[in-house]
């Protein structure tokens, strides 16, 4: 009876769908590393970590660059307080990236 119906070789079939699912995953590959997309995941914890690193520059860059533009600000009027500013802002641009830093890494990842 199983020769009457409209049956298919699955071997035949096999083999050509094995073929045709390689041909798709090469391609596959192929467009991913053109793209410059070969692991999602890896992008992901690239852009995780250059956050990371603009958070730490950007707090010690920003809190010295504030400081320094106090210390001058008031030694104009007279009032010198030379690296003292700088230091106190620094070292609150410190502060500030680590908490920022804190924050993101004990932020639950997506899933």
């Amino acid at each position: 009876m199983a020769e009457d119906g409209p049956g298919q070789d699955p071997a035949d079939e096999d083999a050509r769908i094995a073929s045709l699912q390689q041909r798709i995953a090469r391609a596959e590959r192929q467009e991913q590393v053109r793209t410059g997309q070969t692991d999602p995941k890896a992008d992901e914890n690239t852009r995780l970590g250059n956050r990371v690193l603009a958070e730490l520059i950007g707090g010690l860059a920003g809190g010295a660059l504030v400081g320094w533009f106090l210390d001058e600000m008031f030694g104009k009027f007279g009032h010198p307080t030379s690296p003292w500013l700088l230091l106190v802002f620094l070292f609150m641009g410190i502060i500030v990236a680590f908490r920022n830093i804190i924050r993101i890494s004990t932020k639950r990842p997506k899933e």
